[in-house]
């Protein structure tokens, strides 16, 4: 393929549907193929984010996309990025750099159309220097409140005449309907792109499938470009945060026995707004350590490890910790010497006092002080990509946070300090440096008086390109790949039945 490269958009019935996984998938089976490929997201609300390396912020199931393509993160493949402070605002970040709070009424009233042109612009930049480009929708395309300003689904696919591919999730019932529904509400022009379906999540024999899938092309005109079986234990980064209970949710983690005579018990406190909880998935790659999310003061009483990670509302989760008796069970903890982990917004906690006049503008909070540190808020934001050494081991990270910290005391640890078994820094993303994450184990594990021994060669890397390896299977072995890539190369077919009624007026 020359000049304009091919592209897709991976649609979905609903959130959640795996439109991000199965984007990656699709990324990693073409760079296998030899294709120059590269993912893209229009718009994307999530709490997980990442660092590029010249200093842009984008959604981190992006930069997890983009690693299945084997291509550096950029802030092209996500131009918009929204970050909720609340159930109506957030923060907006455009071409990497945050610029401004918007309600959400303001944001789809006004601004998101607007956006359509830089968005395509990133698009035709990607497709004008890769192979193929496969973006991800968000949401459902079928979203007829928001269609007039759409930016992510029909309106980028409209705009770039994209062939469009809707994920249904199978595991959660109704997925004839879902695909049905979607198609039906969709005006004739966007009806006209939409090419087919793929059914994710699938438990069972196929072939009791296959009289479905033969009476929903009957009923619309469409394919289905594959049935993907359910997989567990993928691990790959969530992209809106969990959306399961998390009271007693577990992280996925490799399924092998302990090295040591103990295993090693993590909680980490599911504060309001939490983002970059990915930040344990590390953790729970070490053999023998289980991770799991928690509310209540009375879960942190067996863990050996108790980490505070980052939120969008430093000041919101502090109010929350106190009012769940977390804050207590904390400061007992640290005056037992019992190990704590506090990562940026969670960091930020631990300290003696926040000035905030920035994110939630309650001006000075006192803090739990724990840690000897003091923070203010700025109304730039850090974005960087710090490298360093702690507990005599070389670590990376990537910094996001509008909170300044003047660390008063303490030992040096990254950027931020420990005194006793409590631990602070703003980095994000440190655990995945395999020799720093086995000597912090190491120190959790003496000062919690258990026998654990990390693995000696337990790789991040390598299990993460495991992962993505799996979804490329997935997609190579269950997916209509021939019928994908000519999608990719020549779009749409032509012909396809328009499904009454159609959008609404």
């Amino acid at each position: 393929m020359s000049g304009r490269g091919g592209g897709l958009l991976v649609a979905g019935t609903t959130s959640d549907a795996g439109k991000s996984v199965v984007t990656a998938g699709i990324c990693r089976w073409l760079v296998r193929q030899g294709v120059k490929v590269a993912p893209f997201k229009g718009q994307n609300m999530s709490l997980n984010s990442f660092v590029t390396r010249d200093g842009a912020e984008i959604g981190r199931a992006q930069a997890m996309q983009a690693q299945a393509a084997r291509v550096e993160p950029s802030a092209l493949m996500n131009p918009v990025l929204l970050k909720p402070g609340s159930d109506r605002s957030s923060q907006v970040v455009l071409m990497g750099k945050p610029v401004g709070e918007m309600s959400a009424r303001g944001y789809h009233g006004a601004r998101q159309g607007a956006l359509l042109d830089t968005v395509v612009g990133c698009l035709e930049e990607l497709r004008g220097s890769h192979d193929a480009v496969i973006c991800e929708g968000a949401g459902s395309p079928a979203e007829i409140n928001l269609r007039r300003t759409d930016i992510v689904n029909m309106g980028i696919a409209r705009a770039a005449r994209l062939p469009v591919l809707v994920v249904g999730d199978i595991d959660r019932g109704g997925v004839f309907a879902s695909f049905f529904g979607t198609t039906a509400l969709l005006a004739p022009e966007d009806q006209e792109l939409l090419a087919g379906y793929l059914v994710n999540k699938f438990r069972g024999d196929v072939s009791l499938l296959e009289p479905g899938l033969d009476m929903l092309k009957s009923l619309t005109g469409r394919a289905t470009y594959g049935v993907l079986p359910f997989q567990h234990e993928l691990g790959i980064d969530e992209e809106d945060g969990l959306r399961v209970s998390l009271r007693g949710a577990v992280r996925e983690s490799v399924v092998a026995p302990p090295v040591g005579e103990d295993v090693l018990r993590v909680a980490v406190c599911a504060v309001p707004l939490m983002s970059n909880f990915t930040d344990v998935d590390a953790l729970a790659a070490e053999p023998g350590v289980v991770v799991r999310f928690v509310d209540r003061a009375e879960e942190l009483v067996d863990a050996d490890l108790v980490v505070v990670p980052g939120t969008r509302g430093t000041v919101k989760a502090l109010e929350w910790l106190r009012e769940r008796g977390l804050a207590d069970a904390l400061a007992r903890r640290a005056a037992e010497g019992r190990p704590v982990l506090g990562i940026c917004g969670g960091f930020q906690l631990l300290g003696e006092r926040i000035e905030d006049d920035v994110e939630s503008r309650a001006g000075v909070v006192a803090g739990l002080g724990l840690l000897p540190v003091q923070v203010r808020f700025a109304r730039e934001k850090t974005l960087a990509r710090p490298v360093g050494e702690a507990l005599g081991e070389y670590v990376e990270g990537y910094e996001i946070h509008h909170g300044v910290a003047d660390v008063l005391g303490g030992d040096a640890f990254l950027d931020g300090c420990r005194v006793g078994a409590v631990w602070g820094t703003h980095w994000h993303g440190s655990l995945e440096s395999d020799g720093f994450r086995r000597a912090f184990l190491r120190a959790v594990a003496d000062a919690a008086g258990r026998r654990f021994v990390p693995a000696p060669d337990t790789s991040f890397a390598a299990l993460r390109e495991e992962q993505l390896d799996r979804l490329g299977d997935l997609v190579e072995r269950y997916a209509d790949t021939e019928g994908l890539w000519r999608l990719i190369e020549s779009g749409a077919p032509d012909g396809l039945p328009f499904v009454p009624p159609g959008a609404p007026a």
